[in-house]
């Protein structure tokens, strides 16, 4: 598929090589304001029921004492829109003066109320005074604009008390819950999801009504980026307002996954410079959220904006569809192949079977054989310290050119060459060889390569801005025709689990989004630890973390994916508790997607791409779903597992899980 060059109409961000905030106008909501030349702002969502008013006003306290700038509390119904003052009242008596957002999904009346009481209301343009039912519906010009006639009969008074009370408002579509009406002329994709702001936006400009933050949510990280960007480029073409953006990838999931999937879709737009306010969805206690935001942006607190990459006039990849870079087969590298997981262990001293299970190969003595799991690595590069044991089938190695060149056996081990090897021509492997290069040296690089070579680049920045800078050198790669696969390599000082997960989501995550990396190696050489324990453990997070990137980013899927949303006041069930007795029966299932929705309003829509489903739909009531479809409805809770299980053997999904002796 070719490649399109980005033209003037395609911009939606102040620069692709250095890094720059794109400008807003400011939106002050109480104290905080989102926008202009301000911080980005941290903001979480409470869990508790919002009439519980105590139990509210305790968990916003812990919230606000872990970084949270902003509450978000959802308001169902008029009585939890009313009892929103209570809370506020209770957090003021305590001395907390952190502003409040009630989040609004089908009932105008409920908005009304609450934006008389908080400093910001949230709605959602597929269910505001819309249509949500999973039907087909034609709609003629004429009855189109009806439509909207009505949207706006409907949300005008809102629109006016936000007016009248100095309160700010969120826009905030979900790729989900795209209305019908919608969905009919736009279908299911970031151009649907936009316009289904623009038309809030347009009606709030009318009536010169600008305090308002947008948002684009997803949970498919192709779609939530393509989106957002998209919107800017709307934004700027249609003349409107440079609103602020709320960051956020819908029902990211809980742990490892959550964080991973979350850097992959906010990390890749805080990298251009989009977004002023951001949450991060985690199926756990809300407290957690805010810490996992600030690791986020704190990289861009003391980031330099100049980054010495050169810039780029054209960008020769659409920013707004996913389409992946051309490159040719080189092993089982590029062409049509997953990307790859390269485990580095060059640091560690592999010296016993034992010690290959951080990569997810696992040795059984007594079967004297090997046992792979769902995140068993392609690759391991050893550097200057050959493996002393044999490795499994199916496993290969890389070492650095002057040890492979004394192996040996030279044709089941492969080189990493640096570029004066390639400009002394030294002898390659017929198969397969590993070029290190830099990006900040790729175009001294480009003379020596051709299509033919039997060559996968491994591209590591020396930059601050590693995801600017690999992106920058492939867009060389691209425009030299030279199609040679590429690997991004990236590197932290800090060992720091949860900062791995977090910059390695974003700048590899970044990169696999925009279709371009044909694998992935999360690098040793930074790191400041000695001890070999240590060393493992970085290992098997690397491994772990991997695997998780290439899923987020949908270019591999290795593993059972939870879409599970963060919990709120609405959630039938605890969340938290049910995704993991779920995760626990299921997680053997590669590949599959579970959805997993407290309530209704984040149930089958929200769900977006899962391939099953359970909903809460009443106390002790579950609803089960294949893909939009409902299979059983008010599942007791104690079978709704069983009952998901069954539907999964019913439609050919299910494989019985093995027993887990080598773990």
């Amino acid at each position: 598929m070719e490649l399109k060059t980005v033209t003037e109409n395609q911009q939606y961000c102040n620069s692709l090589t250095n890094y720059s905030r794109r400008k807003t106008i400011p939106v002050k909501i109480g104290d905080v304001v989102i926008g202009g030349d301000n911080p980005i702002v941290v903001q979480s969502m409470t869990t508790v029921d919002t009439m519980d008013t105590l139990g509210s006003i305790e968990q916003c306290i812990r919230m606000i004492d872990s970084g949270c700038e902003l509450v978000r509390i959802t308001a169902p119904s008029i009585k939890e829109a009313e009892n929103l003052r209570q809370i506020k009242e209770g957090l003021r008596k305590r001395g907390y003066n952190t502003p409040l957002v009630a989040d609004i999904h089908f009932t105008p009346n409920a908005a009304e109320v609450a934006a008389q009481i908080v400093e910001k209301v949230r709605v959602n343009p597929g269910n505001y005074a819309d249509k949500k039912k999973f039907e087909v519906l034609e709609y003629t010009d004429a009855s189109y604009q009806d439509e909207l006639d009505r949207i706006r009969e409907r949300f005008l008074p809102l629109v006016n008390i936000c007016k009248a009370n100095g309160t700010a408002m969120r826009i905030g579509t979900n790729h989900g819950s795209l209305s019908d009406r919608i969905m009919s002329r736009y279908g299911d994709t970031p151009l649907g999801m936009v316009e289904s702001a623009l038309e809030f936006l347009r009606i709030c400009e009318a009536e010169n009504y600008y305090d308002i933050v947008i948002s684009m949510k997803s949970s498919n990280t192709q779609v939530m980026v393509q989106a957002y960007r998209l919107l800017v480029n709307k934004l700027n073409e249609g003349g409107f307002k440079p609103y602020p953006l709320h960051l956020g990838v819908t029902e990211a999931g809980d742990g490892e996954d959550g964080r991973v999937k979350s850097a992959v879709g906010i990390g890749a737009l805080l990298e251009d410079g989009l977004g002023d306010t951001v949450r991060v969805s985690l199926t756990e206690d809300p407290e957690f959220e805010s810490p996992v935001v600030k690791t986020l942006i704190n990289r861009y607190v003391s980031r330099p904006v100049a980054s010495g990459i050169e810039p780029m006039n054209n960008y020769p990849i659409d920013p707004f569809s996913y389409n992946k870079r051309v490159a040719v087969e080189v092993a089982n590298f590029g062409g049509s192949n997953v990307p790859r997981v390269i485990t580095d262990v060059s640091t560690v001293q592999l010296s016993i079977p034992k010690d290959l299970k951080c990569t997810g190969h696992f040795y059984l003595p007594e079967l004297d054989k090997w046992k792979m799991n769902d995140q068993g690595c392609d690759y391991i590069y050893s550097g200057d310290s050959p493996v002393p044991f044999m490795l499994p089938n199916g496993l290969k190695e890389i070492l650095n050119y002057k040890i492979w060149d004394q192996q040996e056996d030279k044709k089941n081990k492969f080189p990493a060459l640096i570029l004066t090897h390639l400009k002394d021509n030294l002898p390659l492997h017929e198969e397969l060889n590993f070029l290190l290069v830099s990006a900040e040296n790729i175009k001294e690089a480009i003379p020596f390569l051709n299509n033919e070579l039997p060559i996968v680049l491994l591209l590591f920045a020396n930059s601050q801005h590693q995801m600017q800078a690999i992106r920058r050198a492939i867009v060389s790669l691209i425009n030299a025709k030279i199609n040679l696969p590429v690997v991004p390599k990236v590197s932290y000082e800090d060992g720091d689990a949860e900062k791995t997960m977090l910059f390695s989501g974003t700048d590899v995550g970044g990169l696999l989004i925009d279709g371009i990396g044909d694998g992935i190696l999360l690098g040793l050489d930074r790191l400041k630890l000695k001890d070999k324990p240590s060393m493992l453990e970085q290992v098997k997070l690397h491994n772990s973390v991997s695997f998780g990137v290439l899923q987020a980013a949908r270019t591999r899927m290795s593993k059972t994916e939870y879409i599970s949303c963060p919990s709120c006041g609405r959630t039938l069930f605890d969340l938290q508790e049910t995704t993991a007795m779920i995760r626990k029966r299921t997680d053997h299932l590669k590949g599959v997607k579970i959805g997993i929705m407290g309530c209704i309003v984040n149930g089958p829509g929200e769900m977006a791409d899962a391939d099953y489903g359970y909903v809460g739909s009443g106390k002790g009531k579950i609803t089960l779903y294949k893909g939009k479809e409902v299979m059983k409805r008010s599942v007791p809770s104690e079978n709704a597992v069983d009952e998901l299980i069954d539907i999964i053997k019913e439609d050919g999904q299910w494989i019985e899980p093995e027993t887990a002796d080598h773990e």
